[in-house]
């Protein structure tokens, strides 16, 4: 849909489309698969929503108290991911947050800020105190290894045929698989 609209928007001479809006997180980073390539090869930027996965990465929830009703997410919780998955991220996104004195949420909108592929992210907080520590991530630089550790620890898992191209060994076959 997305291609046909920039195809439709270059034949008609019309402004270009220069950004798009996405759900972008450490446990939400499906849009790698097809929307970041064509992004990056349109010259469209993205904005980032729910970068802390609805409030998931700000580090205030925890396996113990993650269904309590007091809790945004026991009753707000729409974003698919493996809720066991995400906690072990949250254990790495922790280390890291401790070894810079920073916050989880913190880390996780650094991380995005890494991301060549970001132009912006909107941060959302129901307090002023919450406002002010995810700003402070503009502030943080993450060390090539801790975005490498990220990186890889939730890297999505190759979409059909990727992985079955990432699985041979030839390469005259794998060059051909990808035309």
């Amino acid at each position: 849909m997305a291609a046909q609209a920039v195809t439709i928007q270059r034949e008609r001479g019309w402004a270009p489309f220069i950004n798009g809006q996405l759900y972008y997180s450490l446990v939400g980073r499906d849009i790698e698969h097809e929307t970041v390539p064509f992004a990056l090869g349109n010259g469209i930027g993205l904005t980032v929503w729910s970068p802390l996965a609805g409030g998931f990465l700000s580090g205030k929830y925890t396996r113990e108290n993650l269904k309590d009703e007091q809790n945004r997410l026991s009753g707000f919780d729409f974003l698919p991911h493996d809720k066991e998955w995400g906690f072990q991220v949250l254990d790495t996104v922790r280390a890291i947050a401790e070894e810079l004195e920073a916050t989880p949420a913190q880390v996780s909108l650094a991380w995005l800020l890494a991301q060549p592929h970001v132009a912006s992210v909107l941060v959302g907080s129901s307090k002023l105190s919450q406002l002010e520590d995810n700003l402070r991530a503009a502030e943080l630089r993450l060390s090539e290894e801790n975005v490498a550790t990220l990186n890889e620890l939730t890297r999505p898992t190759a979409l059909y045929p990727n992985w079955f191209i990432a699985q041979t060994d030839d390469k005259q076959v794998a060059d051909a698989l990808r035309r």
